[in-house]
């Protein structure tokens, strides 16, 4: 039992391949909606506590902000590799992602409320969805070797339980706290396998079975996060007056052109080659490892980038304070990090215009809390064309470049 082709359990099966189902199915891109929820709210939640007056709250906001990113990336990390290990056409699985996707549901609806009158709903949430998934597939998969991966993370995920529910029911000051300690639990049981005293530890490689799915989930994740920083300036601008001022106006103007500027220097050209580069790498699991990191790395920079355009929306023309810069130009400079990390891992190198972007958006914070934010979004608008523009020169009458990934 468990060899490729072979049934696991009664309504889930193991991917025939090592190159087998690189295409997302319906339920999958379904299931990528409910996450460009909870990402909407992630984002519009963040907006009025920057807003605040308050030095401390603003900056409370960015560690809280950041708190809840991480179990909902980490939800829909899980799920993925549950689609990559298994064929997401059976019914068993199709019905663990659609359960996948209420719990994401559950957990973006609380995202308002987190940390004062929904606490639970979001604690409870992301518990249940996270110990009852591993239970479900342990179940399922007694006699595979797979069975003690599943057990191992499932006891681990309990763990993790206690301090998010004890947390629920705390201050906020005490929320945050023991929060911190359940994702760390959940993060850092993963990075180390799972390691249960008697059952061992190490984890089952999710990228040497279906290591061109993931490729593929990934960018699309990238794709409906950038979609879903569209959807929330577009949605800003709508809701104001009937009549933008000129500074909204350009204020969307320059996020539409900093999504496409994100989005071509993704795909150019690690981004358009992930596959190849999957199918080149000599240690898929340590490849994987990478190149899903500077995912997060460029999906966190993502939504800061939509939140500093929120705030654009909102406040044009006022004096910027550190904790909007740090998101206006904190979230295209996060974006360029991920992605030269994507790309030393899919070529061995990292292009020096990314390592001067970075540096130049650094250097102008300072000079740029004396200018209101518009100013500052279209300076960092004008470092990502640099990078692009670079990218284009250096790649123009050349051949291809073929992957040469690092593992």
């Amino acid at each position: 039992m468990g060899h490729a082709g072979q049934d696991v359990g009664s309504a889930v099966g193991l991917r025939p391949g090592r190159e087998s189902g690189p295409s997302a199915t319906f339920v999958e891109l379904f299931f990528d909606l409910v996450m460009v929820f909870a990402l909407t709210r992630l984002v519009a939640e963040a907006v009025p506590g920057l807003s605040s007056m308050s030095l401390p709250v603003r900056w409370l906001t960015m560690g809280q902000t950041l708190l809840l990113f991480l179990p909902l990336t980490w939800a829909w990390t899980i799920t993925s590799y549950v689609t990559a290990r298994f064929e997401p056409l059976r019914f068993g699985v199709q019905v663990a992602v659609l359960a996948s996707a209420f719990g994401l549901l559950m957990m973006g609806t609380a995202v308002p409320y987190a940390f004062s009158g929904r606490g639970l709903t979001f604690a409870l949430a992301y518990v249940t969805l996270q110990v009852g998934r591993t239970l479900l597939f342990g179940l399922l998969l007694r006699g595979h070797a797979l069975q003690s991966l599943y057990a191992r993370a499932c006891i681990w995920f309990c763990v993790g339980a206690v301090p998010w529910l004890v947390g629920a029911f705390a201050q906020p000051g005490g929320r945050v706290l023991l929060w911190s300690l359940a994702i760390a639990i959940d993060l850092g049981s993963a990075r180390l396998g799972w390691p249960v005293p008697g059952m061992g530890r190490g984890r089952a490689a999710a990228w040497s079975v279906g290591g061109h799915h993931l490729a593929d989930r990934y960018k699309q994740f990238l794709i409906i996060a950038l979609g879903e920083g569209v959807l929330t300036i577009g949605v800003s601008y709508t809701r104001g007056p009937s009549s933008p001022s000129p500074y909204r106006t350009v204020g969307l103007i320059l996020a539409f052109l900093t999504t496409v500027l994100l989005w071509r220097i993704y795909f150019f050209r690690a981004g358009q080659i992930l596959p190849d580069a999957v199918t080149a790498a000599e240690d898929r699991a340590s490849f994987g490892r990478h190149i899903a990191f500077a995912h997060l790395i460029m999906i966190l920079g993502i939504v800061a980038t939509a939140i500093g355009y929120e705030l654009v929306q909102r406040h044009p023309a006022r004096d910027a304070v550190p904790a909007w810069l740090a998101v206006i130009l904190g979230g295209p400079a996060l974006y360029v990090v991920g992605r030269a990390r994507m790309e030393w891992a899919v070529f061995g190198r990292v292009s020096p215009p990314r390592i001067v972007g970075v540096i130049v958006l650094a250097l102008l914070a300072v000079p740029l809390l004396f200018v209101p934010p518009l100013a500052a979004a279209g300076t960092a608008t004008l470092v990502l064309l640099f990078i692009a523009l670079a990218d284009a020169r250096r790649a123009a009458g050349r051949p291809p470049e073929p992957p040469a990934p690092v593992t």
